[in-house]
């Protein structure tokens, strides 16, 4: 399941970059833990998203999560709003857009199909944009690993999950590549996580309208509220803060590897939380679009010998 990750460092992924002056040291355990546990963080936030969603529905759960990361982020950073430019202005709200809309898309898809086989689908989108970055032609071979992988997910055409649950998850991977690449704008021109405040601002904006009119008045209740306020946490905030201690000590390269393990973790928390099993040849899947992101990082990789660049032009 996506969330926000530093702008400086680009985008969670499979194609990131470690801030300036990152230390390049590797095989560190705490660094590793703290990617790991902000990975299990997201998965069991979007499954307790899952369990929400009966009382506030998909937008409105979106919405809180949204709203309350926000508001946490922008008490954090106290973003300054002087001194920029609309150019500056207008990435930073197209970030928001782009935010907005992989959210709402992926939990509409979770609302439909399983968490693991969502996240699976939309992992394609960061994928794609990593593959057609590399142009390089091993990059054929990562292709027809990730197009196996949806063949065998879908059991060859898709024909036991709900299609608009499959379409919503792919629209939640094309938003996702969008946010990578507007992340890393937002990075280049705001200091700090300020773009990232200011831009989950902007989706909470877009989206709150939304939630109200599917929602209204059960937003407001209290127990609705606090869970949406723990998704929130736990989908948003907690996992942004780990990261962004991991991204200090961690090579980008490293990084952008175990964010390709997040449609195994939604599996496992799908299966934990929601007791939504998967048979084997699911779980092969997984597997093979997991190897076709892992192998499109380890190539950027190489090819540069450098931690993964910025995708952004």
């Amino acid at each position: 399941m996506p969330r926000p990750a530093s702008p400086s460092s680009s985008a969670p992924a499979p194609a990131v970059s470690a801030p300036a002056g990152t230390p390049r040291r590797g095989g560190s355990l705490g660094p590793v833990g703290l990617v790991l546990a902000g990975g299990v963080s997201v998965q069991f936030g979007g499954a307790l998203a899952v369990t929400l969603m009966p009382r506030a529905g998909a937008l409105g759960v979106v919405s809180l999560r949204l709203f309350v990361a926000a508001v946490v982020l922008l008490l954090v950073c106290r973003p300054r709003l002087r001194g920029h430019s609309r150019a500056d202005w207008a990435t930073v709200v197209v970030f928001g857009i782009a935010m907005a809309a992989m959210n709402g898309l992926f939990y509409q898809s979770i609302a439909r199909i399983p968490l693991g086989t969502a996240v699976t689908l939309e992992v394609l989108g960061p994928l794609a944009l990593s593959v057609l970055a590399s142009r390089r032609a091993i990059n054929v071979v990562w292709a027809a690993l990730a197009l196996a992988g949806v063949f065998l997910l879908g059991g060859g055409g898709f024909s036991g999950l709900d299609p608009v649950g499959v379409a919503f998850a792919l629209g939640a991977g094309a938003m996702w590549a969008a946010y990578i690449v507007f992340s890393a704008r937002t990075g280049r021109r705001f200091p700090q996580a300020d773009g990232l405040a200011l831009a989950m601002a902007v989706g909470a904006l877009l989206f709150l309208p939304l939630g109200i009119a599917e929602s209204g008045a059960k937003l407001a209740d209290p127990v609705t509220f606090g869970l949406g306020a723990g998704v929130a946490m736990l989908s948003s905030v907690l996992p942004y803060t780990l990261e962004l201690l991991a991204l200090r000590r961690l090579p980008a390269s490293t990084f952008a590897i175990l964010m390709s393990l997040e449609p195994a973790l939604a599996a496992t928390a799908g299966f934990l939380v929601l007791h939504q099993s998967m048979s084997a040849a699911e779980a092969l899947a997984i597997a093979l679009v997991i190897a076709a992101s892992m192998g499109a990082v380890r190539t950027q990789v190489g090819r540069r010998r450098t931690p993964v660049p910025d995708l952004a032009p």
